[in-house]
């Protein structure tokens, strides 16, 4: 248990960041869900769209530090591969 004041200064800023962390991966999460919606219905313009707004918000997500940067560069690749798979069908 944190007993010093520093401590338990710290145990309030773990969980605010938390919260607000918590908060941007679900934002995330739910871009790249509405992407998969526009491609498994197949409407190429719907998905480059769902795309552009989740590739935004994925790297938005690494400058705040909530993902890896690799993982979001990883993340954007593989939807830019749906989508190009996509349109060329």
């Amino acid at each position: 248990m944190a007993n010093t004041p520093g401590a338990k200064k710290a145990v309030r800023k773990i969980a605010r960041r938390t919260e607000v962390n918590t908060a941007r991966r679900s934002r995330v999460r739910t871009y790249l869900r509405k992407f998969e919606e526009a491609v498994s219905s197949g409407d190429a313009a719907a998905a480059k769209d769902a795309f552009v707004k989740a590739q935004s918000e994925l790297m938005r997500a690494v400058s705040k530090g909530v993902f890896h940067k690799n993982t979001g560069s990883r993340k954007v690749s593989r939807l830019a591969a749906q989508l190009k798979k996509l349109s060329a069908a």
